[in-house]
């Protein structure tokens, strides 16, 4: 049952006119309690809520689905305001995109030259920038966009997912750039042909490419809600004497904020994941899709309503 109804939101992920549906009747739906707000203005607020906790954030201008390039370049200015507002205000955030939603699906060329416009915006304003994965079929263009950025600005990670077989070879890969990676499992829906299909190897893998970021002495960003793999990285730095400043660990806006506070005040850096923006609904259904606990929430906040 707990496949299925994973199967069916990432379905629902990907439908385009349901995406244009949400947009117009805003954030409801439970979906905001993963999403902070519509506007750059909201997210600042919820920021300044966090770091006031102790508690780092990167936030994310929500968007997948782009069908011009007047959308990408859009996408890229809000990005920039993103930035500029980190600035402005002094908030201890970082930012992620996506490159779809720069118009990589149009043309890499668009999302490179989108991007290094945020990259110019965030180097001024000292905000680093993470490109995040998408589904197996953008890994391979992520990586090579990600590489010929990398060589021309220090402050730009990306996302590295554990299900997939490639990963291994793209750790080594990318090794020679010292790079800042946010490891993670992966949320998308994948053919058994390009990634491990049960829990177990997707988290023995999980682990492998912690310890060998880790011991490669590149900083980590081990993003996960899993107790297992969260101690796990706490018994593996204290047992090879690495340094906090090394690592972090990541977690996602609305999802078990109790262990993400105790966890900062363990004295581990501890990053959110805060989305923002109206194109919220692909983003919402994959956290529907994660955990059956999360559909449970949203289904008892309408009964309320």
């Amino acid at each position: 049952m707990e496949k299925a109804m994973r199967n069916f939101f990432l379905f629902l992920s990907k439908n385009k006119p349901m995406t244009k549906l949400a947009k117009r009747y805003g954030l409801r739906f439970g979906a905001g309690r993963f999403v902070a707000g519509s506007s750059i203005n909201r997210a600042v607020q919820v920021i300044k809520e966090l770091n006031a906790k102790n508690l780092c954030v990167t936030i994310d201008y929500l968007g997948e689905f782009i069908d011009n390039e007047a959308e990408a370049r859009a996408m890229a200015d809000q990005s920039v305001a993103a930035v500029e507002a980190i600035g402005r205000e002094k908030l201890d955030s970082q930012l992620s995109l996506k490159l779809t939603s720069l118009g990589l699906d149009l043309s890499p060329e668009l999302a490179v030259a989108n991007m290094r416009r945020v990259l110019e915006a965030a180097k001024k304003h000292h905000v680093f920038v993470t490109i995040d994965m998408e589904d197996y079929s953008r890994c391979g263009p992520t990586i090579d966009i990600f590489k010929q950025l990398k060589s021309e600005y220090e402050n730009i990670g990306t996302v590295i997912q554990a299900y997939l077989y490639r990963t291994m070879d793209d750790m080594k890969d990318l090794d020679a750039f010292s790079p800042n990676l946010r490891l993670v499992k992966g949320a998308y829906k994948e053919s058994p042909k390009v990634a491990f299909p049960t829990k177990k190897d997707v988290d023995n893998n999980f682990k492998k490419i912690i310890r060998i970021h880790l011991l490669n002495g590149h900083y980590t960003a081990v993003a996960t809600h899993d107790d297992a793999i969260i101690n796990f990285t706490k018994g593996f730095v204290k047992k090879h004497g690495i340094p906090n400043e090394q690592f972090e660990f990541q977690m996602l806006y609305g999802i078990r904020p109790e262990r993400q506070q105790e966890l900062a005040d363990e004295g581990f850096k501890m990053r959110v994941y805060v989305p923002y923006g109206k194109d919220w609904y692909g983003y919402f259904m994959r956290r529907l899709a994660e955990r059956p606990a999360n559909v449970a929430f949203v289904l008892k906040g309408i009964l309320k309503k």
